[in-house]
């Protein structure tokens, strides 16, 4: 024989709200269908604080229980984690997260390590310059013994930093010395790719097509560089490149340079601190022998060349560093395609907007059924980087 109460919903449906004398469990009741399984039915991130060690993700995470009041199912267990090309950026854990009726929403931060920037940017520069961000969620009921993973989300970031050094505009060099006619040198050409790329330092490996309208041969010694991104120096010096340029002849200059990627940390922040922006800007000199026209070894600028990047990582539409944007579902749109104009500026492309898998209810509509639980931060989420964060870099 069942004892228990039964309760008449508005609906006209019954639920079992208790059940005794036969020793149904909770996971039982799931098992027959009394109780209804609750499902993730969005996931809500953006960036939050940045400082020059952490990095804030702020989540909203909406889960939808589909039970009266009366039922409870405890508290719940979110797992949670934030991947670039696979290389684990955030993660952590909430439990004993309390689940109402209707759809509650779960308000948490987690802290990133900027210490992880340097794996994640050797798998951007070795895939293209192409990133998939990934962001896994898991809830867990330990009443009912059961997962229920969030609706997958993905968002693909592209950037075309290397588009920088490539230019097929002529440019003068001149010498500005007295006695020396200018330009000294016309470079017809840049051309640049990525070399070897390590968590110490990204290569750049260049060639200009420079052209001697002269009536004298230019011996080119040396070339200098330096380059910075949003002001943030990645990199400078000389690198031990010699050519020497017959009257009217062209000759291409191949130089490769180094990026120290122990800044790019630094450049992260400023990144997010200026909306998802990134001015790339490269300064480039030659030391010229100009000893056929009485001016000797002289230091001359070669080119300088701007490249604009943005990018709009959680489809926050703008990356302004506030929550939005990146709901449950799958995203096969590229949120962020650098495509280089005239000017040297990056446009972005592509709808920043996902799919949900299940409608949900807005937080302000409280009476509908929808409630909003805030949390503290995720306390103890920090991940630092470590060998697995490298490897997965590198593969």
């Amino acid at each position: 024989m069942v004892l228990g109460r039964i309760t008449s919903l508005g609906t006209g449906k019954l639920v079992v709200l208790a059940l005794l004398g036969v020793g149904v469990t909770i996971g039982g009741a799931f098992a027959v269908g009394v109780i209804g399984a609750p499902s993730v039915v969005g996931v809500d991130n953006g960036f939050g604080d940045v400082t020059e060690g952490t990095t804030e993700i702020e989540t909203n995470l909406t889960v939808n229980n589909p039970n009266p009041l009366g039922v409870r199912l405890g508290g719940l267990t979110i797992d949670y984690e934030v991947l670039l090309n696979d290389v684990s950026m955030a993660q952590g854990v909430r439990e004993g997260v309390p689940l109402e009726s209707g759809n509650s929403t779960v308000a948490f931060t987690t802290e990133m390590s900027n210490e992880k920037i340097p794996a994640w940017w050797v798998s951007h520069l070795r895939n293209d310059e192409h990133t998939t961000l990934s962001v896994n969620a898991d809830v867990h009921s330990s009443l009912l013994n059961r997962s229920f993973e969030a609706p997958a989300v993905e968002r693909s970031i592209n950037t075309s930093l290397i588009s920088a050094f490539n230019s097929d505009e002529e440019r003068e060099v001149n010498a500005d010395t007295t006695g020396v006619e200018d330009p000294v040198l016309i470079v017809r050409e840049t051309r640049g790719e990525w070399g070897s790329v390590s968590e110490e330092t990204t290569e750049v490996r260049m060639a200009f097509d420079v052209y001697n309208p002269r009536e004298y041969p230019v011996a080119i010694s040396n070339v200098g560089y330096d380059v910075a991104m949003n002001n943030v120096s990645m990199g400078g010096g000389e690198t031990n490149d010699s050519v020497v340029i017959p009257p009217g002849g062209t000759e291409t200059l191949e130089v490769t340079f180094e990026l120290t990627n122990e800044n790019l940390d630094e450049w992260w922040v400023s990144h997010l601190q200026n909306d998802q922006v990134t001015t790339l800007t490269a300064d480039f000199y030659l030391r010229v022998d100009l000893s056929d026209v009485g001016a000797g070894t002289t230091e001359v600028p070669l080119d300088t060349m701007e490249q604009t990047i943005e990018t709009d990582i959680f489809g926050e539409g703008g990356g302004d560093g506030t929550n939005g944007g990146t709901d449950g579902g799958t995203s096969d749109d590229e949120s962020t395609t650098g495509e280089s104009t005239d000017d040297g500026t990056t446009e972005t492309e592509g709808d920043a907007s996902t799919e949900t898998a299940t409608p949900t209810e807005t937080e302000t509509e409280t009476e509908s059924g929808t409630t909003e639980t805030e949390t503290d931060d995720g306390g103890g989420l920090l991940d630092d980087l470590d060998a697995s964060d490298a490897a997965a870099a590198g593969a």
